[in-house]
């Protein structure tokens, strides 16, 4: 697992052996794991976002639409 973007309001955790990521909302205590072709689409969407305009502010709102309405609580056990 590495951390590859962390910021006051997401983490991306990535699982390179399993070509995975796991979006983590700190703000709504969610979190989503995705792979396969829905982690090479999120890689190609944070890719897409021009060089000028890739900031905190674009990839938190891109992880917005992401995790919207498919993020699971995050529990302790």
């Amino acid at each position: 697992m590495n951390i590859v973007y962390n910021s006051s309001n997401y983490a991306i955790l990535a699982y390179p052996t399993r070509g995975a990521f796991e979006l983590v909302d700190k703000q709504g205590s969610r979190t989503l794991f995705v792979q396969g072709s829905v982690a090479s689409g999120l890689r190609e969407a944070i890719d897409a976002i021009p060089d000028e305009d890739r900031d905190e502010e674009s990839i938190d709102a891109l992880l917005d639409d992401y995790c919207a309405g498919a993020a699971k609580p995050i529990t302790y056990h």
